[in-house]
């Protein structure tokens, strides 16, 4: 693992430098991207519920962790895209986080909540 620390901002100024995809389509391109990605996640989250009975030991974590740092990784470059800093994603999920647990709607269904 890297011993550096990023904030948002800086590790998508320096995911960018890795970006290669077609521009045009980038959108589509980069959500598949992501919705692959975190089937991974869910997909080494399932073996160690199948093989494991559900211990996570410090290589499935790794392994699970490595798949989620892809997931950043098209996050990252959806925002890009479409001209946000992660950092101002990062900061308004905890607004919209924290106003729905001021009104008691943290758990539940619903965009709007």
């Amino acid at each position: 693992m890297g011993d550096e620390t990023l904030t948002f901002n800086e590790y998508q100024q320096k995911a960018r430098t890795t970006a290669i995809y077609p521009p045009e389509g980038a959108i589509p391109y980069l959500a598949l991207g992501l919705a692959s990605e975190a089937g991974e996640v869910a997909g080494k989250v399932k073996k160690v519920l199948r093989d494991n009975g559900g211990y996570i030991s410090n290589d499935n974590a790794g392994n699970i962790l490595k798949e989620a740092a892809d997931c950043l990784w098209y996050i990252a470059m959806l925002a890009d895209e479409l001209g946000v800093d992660m950092g101002h994603i990062a900061s308004d999920n905890l607004v919209k986080l924290a106003s729905r647990r001021e009104r008691g709607t943290l758990g539940g269904s619903g965009d709007e909540r």
